[in-house]
């Protein structure tokens, strides 16, 4: 897969919370369309872009989706969750092992601003 897109409602609220959360993971902008209402963020290339939606209608959640973004380390996953919900993100899954994902799968779960699941995962040692 090369990239992922997700819509906003608020799109100075959300490119300021994904500066801080992505940024814990290695993460950070690294292409802007700003004045077209999308930022791509990424470790090297454009992975994940957040925007205003193409259809100028309200962005909405989908059921059953949720994006996971890698890291590195039990810590990463730690410092991603905190400062996720320090910038406004709402609990849904703290970190700890998930076993059933495999047995060295770390991870946590979050709502963004705009209610999107997101995750951070590693895979441990």
């Amino acid at each position: 897969m090369s990239h992922i897109s997700i819509g906003t409602n608020n799109f100075e609220k959300a490119i300021a919370f994904y500066d801080k959360v992505l940024a814990t993971i290695g993460a950070k902008r690294v292409h802007d369309l700003s004045q077209y209402g999308a930022i791509a963020y990424g470790k090297q290339f454009p992975e994940f872009w957040v925007g205003k939606p193409h259809d100028g209608k309200e962005a909405k959640v989908g059921n059953g989706t949720h994006f996971a973004f890698f890291a590195t380390s039990k810590e990463q996953v730690h410092e991603f969750y905190k400062v996720a919900l320090e910038m406004g993100a709402t609990d849904d899954g703290a970190p700890g092992p998930r076993p059933h994902y495999g047995q060295q799968y770390y991870g946590c779960f979050l709502r963004d601003l705009d209610g999107h699941k997101i995750e951070a995962m590693a895979w441990l040692e």
